[in-house]
């Protein structure tokens, strides 16, 4: 074994320094130096490094492309984050909060795969315990094919997949995974680092394709070194809260495919189960002559999708009014707020503002603030949005309504589901469908979608 040395590590960007500093020199972080152990190239044999063969480079018409194509597992919605399946050699990581579904999915996936040969790396749990929630989600024991083990050493779960001729491997998590040849215990900076650099070495020399699940931290960053996120080929964040049964499934790195997409999930007692058509989950009871609720129609990805907003407005009971939000940017709402103090007159400055997407979802569509202020003054002024209408579009500063993006969609999807008029920016005009039933009301200001919503 050759000798190690010790290098510190910028836990953000991944920059190398001899010493400790205080601030990053290229990304200006403070305090974000970690200590690591490198070990010299005497220890490559551990790490799969190819030390006795000479470097080669290639024409990139001599670059061969493996011929068996992406691995498509049983649910669409994720075949779907993935861009369309799972390419091999791929790293992918996914996080998520504790409990909302990540290891229950990816099992799921795991059982019901029979394309390859599978392997499920339990690091957080026992065997008997795995078994326990395998049974939970119904699996036919006869038909699955997946191996489990319980080893968290990562140089001999190497081996064992190699040794197993495994294409899919499934290390759950990366925090409990090791390198004993490493000084620092599993989970910290170090550990994760060369654990993950070693899968990754592994899975492109051998075509193998690995999903690691990680944690997050309390401010819903992932756990572990920035430079893990660079290293992979894929991260997703798998979102939900557990107090409702929807998870979003999102991707927000892909090598392979668009990082747009997400996948609808619900969980039960059987499991997670795909969301097909999450618009008809999403607006499945209409409110009529309910103030403070609005219907929007939204996009994420390729997908339109149609969901209810939920606002609040009331005298402010204490000194300072309160401004809460779930499932949308609390800034934006303040900007939006402001935006109706100052360019439509509403004196909300005194009031308390709750605002809610059902479902317990986040979203991030720009085309959210329409719908999101109807909401608000609806329940401001204690007047219904009239039934049956959904409503899309931009608010600028200046109060203006600016376009969002694939209106066309936008106005099929509320088409489909049988509502009457759609609210949208009037530049859109040049990009409406061709046939469709639904009334379409064109609009350039906060004011405009004001007459056009309570013209009585």
């Amino acid at each position: 074994m050759g000798k190690s040395k010790k290098v510190y590590v910028c836990s953000e960007c991944g920059y190398e320094s001899p010493k400790w500093v205080g601030q990053c020199p290229s990304c200006h972080s403070w305090n974000s130096f970690k200590e690591f152990t490198v070990q010299k190239e005497g220890n490559a044999s551990l790490r799969t490094g190819k030390t006795n063969e000479p470097a080669k480079a290639y024409p990139v018409n001599k670059i061969n492309i493996a011929s068996t194509g992406r691995l498509n597992f049983s649910y669409d919605e994720f075949n779907r984050v993935l861009g369309g399946g799972l390419v091999p050699g791929t790293v992918a990581l996914m996080a998520g909060e504790p409990g909302v579904g990540k290891s229950t999915l990816l099992l799921q996936l795991l059982l019901q795969t029979r394309q390859c040969k599978t392997l499920y790396c339990a690091g957080e749990e026992s065997l008997q315990q795995v078994k326990i929630r395998a049974q939970r989600v119904a699996y036919s024991e006869e038909t699955s094919d997946c191996l489990f083990t319980d080893e968290t050493n990562i140089n001999k779960v190497l081996d064992l997949a190699e040794q197993l001729e495994s294409s899919l491997i499934v290390v759950d998590s990366i925090q409990t995974a090791f390198c004993p040849d490493v000084d620092s215990v599993a989970g910290s900076i170090t550990q994760i680092r060369e654990s993950a650099a070693r899968i990754i070495r592994f899975a492109k020399s051998k075509q193998v394709s690995f999903i690691l699940i990680g944690h997050i931290t309390k401010t819903g960053n992932i756990a572990g070194p920035m430079v893990l996120e660079h290293m992979v080929d894929v991260v997703m964040q798998f979102e939900g809260d557990q107090n409702n049964y929807y998870r979003i499934l999102r991707s927000r790195k892909n090598r392979f495919g668009s990082t747009q997409e997400i996948g609808v999930f619900e969980m039960k007692r059987d499991g997670l189960n795909e969301v097909s058509n999450p618009s008809e989950m999403f607006v499945s009871e209409h409110h009529e002559h309910l103030s403070g609720v609005a219907y929007a129609a939204t996009i994420e990805g390729m997908r339109p999708m149609l969901i209810e907003l939920q606002a609040l407005v009331s005298s402010a009971v204490y000194g300072n009014p309160q401004r809460t939000s779930t499932g949308f940017d609390i800034r934006r709402l303040n900007m939006l707020l402001a935006v109706l103090e100052k360019r439509a007159g509403f004196r909300l400055n005194q009031k308390d503002v709750f605002v809610n997407i059902v479902g317990g979802i986040r979203l991030f569509d720009p085309g959210m603030d329409l719908p999101l202020m109807a909401a608000i003054l609806s329940s401001d002024q204690d007047i219904a949005v009239p039934d049956k209408t959904v409503l899309a579009g931009e608010v600028g500063l200046s109060g203006e309504v600016r376009p969002a993006s694939r209106i066309p969609q936008r106005i099929s999807e509320a088409d489909r589901l049988g509502f009457r008029r759609i609210i949208v920016p009037a530049i859109s005009k040049k990009d409406m469908p061709g046939t469709h039933q639904i009334e379409v009301i064109h609009v350039n200001s906060v004011a405009g979608m004001l007459k056009a919503l309570f013209k009585e």
